[in-house]
């Protein structure tokens, strides 16, 4: 899709919109990551380094998933679509908290935080969030080392010790 066909598709969303509404645009067939890159590049009136052209001006390397990276994006939590005047709109029915529920829970949420208390940073989400469903931890949770590069002089800090999920594939499709 476009910028210019997804500016339209949310400029009509926002003329849907009665109040609260949670909108999700059909944003065509996945591309696959590599197609685009090539594209892309060709586009730059550049071509792709590669075994075959080892002259080229842009390499693309493979690098796989990084913690965290998924292969494809969930837009909703529940089933609940229906659709609306436009074929490409999608009226999500989501639930809702008021304001003043809300603040007292993000409140919890980081002092559970704070205190790496992961069990009832779960609790509190799945009492607030109906759809929510955590995923049992299962032998693929690996311990890792949190770390941050500091821009300044790249040097690698310690922060502290958390659970990752180890992730494996290549990312090849994506929404442009």
């Amino acid at each position: 899709m476009t910028i210019p066909e997804a500016a339209q598709l949310v400029i009509q969303a926002g003329s849907m919109a009665e109040g609260g509404d949670v909108f999700v645009l059909d944003m065509g067939k996945p591309v696959r990551i590599d197609d685009l890159a090539r594209r892309m590049i060709h586009l730059m009136g550049l071509t792709v380094r590669d075994d075959q052209h080892p002259e080229g001006d842009i390499e693309i390397a493979y690098t796989g998933l990084r913690p965290a990276e998924k292969l494809y994006e969930e837009l909703l939590i529940g089933n609940n679509v229906t659709g609306t005047q436009h074929p490409m709109i999608l009226r999500a029915l989501e639930h809702s908290l008021p304001w003043e529920r809300v603040q007292p829970l993000l409140d919890e949420i980081l002092v559970a935080m704070s205190r790496f208390d992961c069990q009832r940073a779960l609790q509190l989400l799945g009492d607030v969030v109906v759809e929510y469903k955590p995923v049992p931890e299962s032998h693929d949770l690996v311990w890792a080392r949190q770390t941050a590069v500091s821009s300044d002089d790249r040097k690698v800090t310690n922060l502290n010790t958390r659970r990752i999920t180890r992730n494996t594939g290549p990312s090849d499709t994506a929404r442009p």
